[in-house]
């Protein structure tokens, strides 16, 4: 049963995230760097996580939806089905409102309630952390990662993310 509800659930997230990016990001603009490219940023960098990320895990970029891989590599989040809806989860704590993402949170919830626990952590998880959803992550890409780890992380950190 399981590995119907996670075919299910795979075949949704495919098709809704090309949807996704083609009739919700229409005014976006694609950030038009090939994931190769990724490397050329300096050594712990976000643009060079993001380029290993790519790497490791064999994806290609997906254009206008780049921001989404970068909140994977920020929040350390996996890429799992249930890791995928757990994003999800964790974009609603941070203050994310969009109809894609209460679509994801309650069919996933549905579909998999036995992950509602690790799914609650992720939202709290993301009421935590310092607002970084609306942020355009192509202008940070050769900021150090851990540094802006850190300070998402930390409320003692004072710093602007309301680009």
């Amino acid at each position: 049963m399981k590995e119907i509800r996670l075919r299910f659930m795979l075949h949704l997230y495919d098709w809704s995230s090309k949807i996704y990016a083609t009739v919700f990001k229409w005014n976006k603009k694609a950030w038009g760097i090939r994931k190769e490219e990724f490397l050329n940023y300096p050594v712990g960098s976000i643009g060079h996580s993001l380029g290993l990320f790519y790497e490791s895990k064999g994806f290609e970029v997906m254009p206008k939806l780049e921001n989404h891989d970068v909140f994977h590599i920020l929040t350390e989040t996996g890429t799992e089905i249930q890791d995928e809806i757990a994003m999800q989860y964790l974009l609603l704590g941070n203050g994310k409102i969009s109809l894609y993402l209460f679509g994801m949170v309650l069919i996933g919830g549905i579909l998999f309630p036995e992950y509602l626990r690790y799914y609650n952590k992720n939202f709290q998880k993301g009421r935590t952390l310092q607002r970084f959803h609306h942020l355009e992550f192509k202008d940070m890409l050769q900021l150090q990662l851990t540094e802006l780890q850190i300070a998402l992380y930390s409320k003692n950190i004072q710093i602007n993310l309301n680009s």
